[in-house]
């Protein structure tokens, strides 16, 4: 006798339904995610634009521009060569070949390079407030020894003045 191979029996009425509940959950949870993805949006439009409120506010006393570094900067327009951001988040790019563009951080499709842009920007932004910190403080100084020294002069010429009346 001849043995047959086991072969099992295809039972497709069950895998046919089990197929179609496992699709059905799947996109309950794709509709599950677009509506925490709507939700997040919303969240990050509202985030971005108080970050560029705060900067504008940080960086307009600071700075007119703070230069990024062109490394850090990926464009399928070819190689930056100098990159700046402006306080109102305008990142203006030159590239090798001398064209020049200009991008809109807030754009939504713009947020990734917000982010790179950012991390590079925030190191630097110690450095202007050191270096405004080290200016008023120089100014100060001048000023204290300008002011005591005109305190003593005009201290001088009023007791001149009162004692010649």
């Amino acid at each position: 006798m001849t043995q047959q191979p086991n072969t099992p029996t295809p039972e497709p009425k069950k895998n046919k339904q089990t197929s179609v509940q496992e699709l059905v959950e799947s996109l309950r949870g794709v509709a599950d995610d677009v509506g925490q993805i709507s939700e997040l949006t919303s969240e990050e439009k509202s985030l971005v634009s108080e970050f560029f409120k705060a900067l504008l506010n940080f960086m307009n006393p600071l700075s007119q521009g703070l230069s990024i570094n062109p490394a850090i900067i990926h464009s399928d327009n070819g190689v930056v060569q100098n990159a700046h951001i402006d306080p109102t988040g305008h990142l203006a790019l030159l590239f090798e070949d001398g064209h020049l563009e200009l991008k809109d951080l807030s754009e939504e499709r713009n947020r990734d390079l917000l982010i790179t842009v950012v991390q590079d920007a925030i190191p630097k932004f110690k450095q202007l407030t050191n270096q405004q910190k080290r200016k008023v403080e120089s100014r100060i100084k001048f000023l204290s020894a300008i002011t005591k020294d005109m305190q003593k002069i005009s201290g001088a010429l009023s007791a001149a003045a009162s004692s010649s009346k």
